[in-house]
């Protein structure tokens, strides 16, 4: 069975995510969303995995965009993770909409519970408790792979039903209002003009002016330029600058940078 992945990841949850899938899957291909090129998107494979983050208790508008162009062959399994800090609420009930709009088939979702990274809310958990979390982890993606390798077919998962309906119109709501949200992000006096936020961007949204950067508003909310910032000089508001950062431990930089195109801001 020749089985593709394609993940969107912002600190690194879903690329280890993808990472540990692929291994129990016997090395199935991992892309990038990012890499996927422009178009109409026609997958080529028996298997196709969506791999990606819970945004606003829903489908990142990156995962938005990535599956109305996509297509694969109608007998193709096609199976997603949610990657998320403990509400996966109805995002892949969402994605399973979206994909039936297209002829699609989701064959199974999947949630994933791993550390929180949005840092407005609160920073990076204790190692003791990311540790926890990374071990439960480890064996839910082997039931994940196992479920894929017997093609499983089987309802997405999903939060109770007060959590899908409350905040799911709250997704309705702000999901327009995230690429201004970017107007609160700043660089502070810890900046040396690294220009690691401008590369590591997936929405390619900061230029550097004068050593500094500057958000273009075309945001995303993965908080990558902030997450991944070697002085912590990039805040969110008024609050981050107290709070632990949170990258995947098993995931370097180098990594990180792979997954979005080249760049020379």
């Amino acid at each position: 069975m020749t089985t593709v992945l394609y993940f969107y990841t912002g600190t690194g949850n879903s690329l280890w995510t993808v990472r540990k899938l692929s291994g129990e899957l016997g090395g199935a291909e991992i892309v990038p969303m990012s890499m996927a090129g422009e178009g109409r998107l026609e997958i080529d494979a028996d298997c196709v995995g969506l791999v990606f983050p819970v945004h606003i208790w829903g489908l990142p508008q990156r995962v938005v965009d990535f599956v109305e162009r996509l297509s694969v062959e109608k007998d193709a399994y096609l199976f997603a993770v949610a990657v998320n800090a403990g509400q996966v609420a109805a995002t892949l009930l969402q994605l399973r909409r979206l994909l039936e709009e297209r002829n699609l088939r989701l064959a199974s979702g999947f949630s994933l519970c791993m550390p929180n990274n949005y840092i407005p809310w609160g920073g990076a958990p204790p190692v003791p408790k990311q540790e926890a979390l990374f071990d439960k982890a480890r064996g839910k993606i082997g039931r994940i792979a196992s479920a894929v390798k017997e093609r499983t077919q089987q309802e997405p998962e999903k939060g109770p039903l007060w959590q899908n309906l409350l905040f799911s119109w709250f997704y309705r709501k702000s999901l327009t209002r995230v690429p201004a949200m970017d107007s609160s992000f700043r660089a502070d006096e810890k900046c040396n003009g690294c220009r690691i936020c401008a590369r590591i961007c997936p929405a390619d949204n900061i230029a550097i002016q004068n050593d500094r950067p500057g958000w273009r508003h075309r945001c995303e909310q993965c908080l990558a330029c902030l997450q991944w910032c070697p002085q912590e000089a990039v805040q969110f508001g008024r609050s981050t600058a107290r709070k632990r950062r949170y990258r995947h431990p098993e995931i370097s930089l180098s990594d990180m940078l792979a997954c979005v195109p080249p760049r020379h801001p």
